[in-house]
């Protein structure tokens, strides 16, 4: 679920809106290279961070600081493991807070929650990157509703009433029986959920169909961090990410400190309207504290239909206490912000791009034509903590800028995902161009900043970005309401460099020692309050014009 839903922040805008542990590492008796020694303090000191937001059940913060953990200490098993243990908690408390999915836990019979799974093993054969591993897919799974007896919202909702001691047997049997039985193909994989969900029926009293959904997201989690099953809402979601729009607040907000910190405010949508500003706390939400509710269920309790209403206490940085009650309504998010004039001495623009969606041609043609009739000579594309999105909106904002040559291609397990998208000559902007990228510029945002640097139209300034290197292709599903997105393709850059684990490496690196501004600020705001990559792209520009 590094989806690149890296980074545990929610944005408040919607209706409604991973593993088996693998045995300890034996150590070679071997020379090891100097730069390749590990810190086991600090390894140490991580795992036990991680074990205390465990145990305090803050999944969605583990989740967030496993997978920092995991890219400073790659291929660390123990880090894997509680990553995958956080994922599959996560996931679950998110399904389980989610109405569309109580809804369907409740509507769909037995037989309509396996053909669920069918459809779903269905689209894994038939679009996934690779060949399906379904014996993996089934340990999963499995790992999934192991896991799943433990969770609160789950045996208060499918356990009440069964015996802690037949639960535990039951978990004990399903891992005996499942961990090394050979499945061949999907047909298998189905019999086998059958057989489970009819177990946990006997032995248990839960009925088959909650044990045979963690087999259907455990199905799709299993496939690789980007891949996952989408409740109806979630589904929903998505879709209003690609059109740019979506009903809620109007706020983008993280968990931090048993509350909700606001990061940044959509102008004209509700919570700015009732004055909310990026740094404030929402502490409180229809008169529950944070600190009573996970982040995740306070994050939830935002979400609503259009014209709902939800009171929201919020504490400001001053500590002033306010609450507020907000109407939920369609807000359009902007995905092209603080377009600027950042040094009319040289005539330096500069935009951020956020996402890339249905509307980021239209919005950097707008940026575009605004700066030019304000003197614009050379130009800063910021890309730096944007996670993507459409692959055709990457495609068409690098064709602005390249007149010829590769953009980007993509290489499937099916023909019909290999393909070579390619820039055109007429309307290309012929400006100088720098492009700003950190480690959380990830996958359309790679594409755009490596097909700038491939094809030599530009400098690429920043921090080597995430990695994210793969395409994603989103399925509604026919027999119920949901879908699952699959990675369907693999990218590469016009030199044929693959992106996945590597990212984009800049063509001037810039060692950051601070943080970033907040996302709010203006960008001439940012250079004044040591935006180091700013003013390293800037900097670029100055000698550019200096060698004229």
């Amino acid at each position: 679920m590094r989806a690149h839903f890296r980074k545990l922040v929610l944005l408040i805008l919607v209706a409604c809106s991973l593993w088996a542990i693998p045995a300890a590492p034996v150590w070679a008796q071997v020379r090891i290279p100097a730069d390749a020694i590990v810190d086991t303090d600090e390894i140490r000191q991580v795992l036990q961070q991680g074990l205390t937001l465990e145990q305090q059940r803050r999944w969605g913060e583990a989740l967030l600081h496993y997978e920092d953990a995991s890219r400073s200490f790659p291929d660390q098993p123990e880090i894997e493991q509680r990553l995958t243990l956080a994922k599959i908690h996560y996931d679950l408390g998110r399904r389980y807070s989610d109405p569309s999915f109580l809804d369907a836990l409740r509507q769909l019979s037995e037989l309509n929650t396996l053909d669920v799974y069918g459809e779903v093993l269905l689209k894994i054969q038939t679009h996934y990157v690779d060949s399906p591993d379904w014996q993996a897919l089934m340990r999963r799974g499995t790992a999934n509703l192991d896991v799943a007896m433990t969770e609160p919202a789950f045996v208060e909702r499918n356990l009440a009433k069964a015996d802690r001691e037949a639960v535990d047997r039951f978990r004990r049997h399903l891992h005996e029986q499942l961990d090394s039985r050979p499945v061949p193909n999907r047909y298998d994989a189905k019999n086998v959920v059958k057989w489970v969900g009819d177990l946990a029926a006997q032995e248990l009293g839960m009925s088959a169909q909650a044990a045979i959904q963690e087999y259907i997201a455990g199905a799709t989690s299993a496939l690789d961090d980007y891949s996952g099953y989408l409740t109806a809402n979630q589904l929903d979601d998505v879709f209003s990410q690609i059109e740019g729009n979506f009903v809620g607040l109007g706020i983008e907000l993280k968990a931090d400190d048993d509350s909700l910190l606001i990061v940044d405010v959509i102008p004209g949508g509700p919570a700015a309207e009732g004055g909310i500003q990026p740094t404030d706390r929402i502490v409180a939400v229809d008169g529950r504290t944070t600190k009573e509710l996970t982040t995740d269920a306070a994050a939830d309790m935002l979400k609503g239909e259009e014209n709902s209403v939800v009171s929201v206490e919020v504490l400001s940085e001053d500590g002033n206490r306010r609450t507020l009650r907000l109407v939920r309504r369609r807000v359009d998010v902007p995905s092209v912000v603080k377009v600027d004039i950042i040094d009319k001495e040289m005539g330096v623009g500069y935009f951020h791009i956020t996402s890339f969606q249905k509307t980021t041609s239209r919005d950097v043609d707008s940026a575009l034509w605004s700066l030019q009739r304000r003197g614009m000579k050379s130009l800063i594309i910021d890309v730096r903590g944007n996670p993507g999105g459409l692959l055709n909106s990457a495609v068409e904002i690098a064709d602005k800028f390249i007149s010829n040559g590769a953009i980007v291609s993509t290489r499937g397990r099916s023909s019909r995902e290999n393909y070579d998208y390619m820039a055109h000559a007429p309307g290309t902007w012929r400006v100088p161009l720098i492009v700003l990228i950190d480690s959380e510029s990830a996958s359309a945002s790679e594409i755009f900043a490596g097909a700038i640097r491939d094809q030599r139209r530009g400098t690429v300034v920043g921090v080597r970005s995430y990695g994210k290197g793969s395409v994603q292709g989103i399925f509604p599903l026919d027999v119920a309401r949901g879908g699952v997105r699959l990675t369907t393709a693999k990218f590469y850059s016009p030199s044929g460099q693959a992106i996945s684990k590597r990212g984009v490496q800049p063509d001037v690196s810039v060692r950051v020692t601070a943080k970033v501004p907040a996302e709010g600020d203006l960008a001439v705001a940012e250079l004044n309050d040591g935006d180091q990559i700013l003013k390293a792209g800037l900097q670029v520009v100055r000698d550019r014009l200096s060698q004229r």
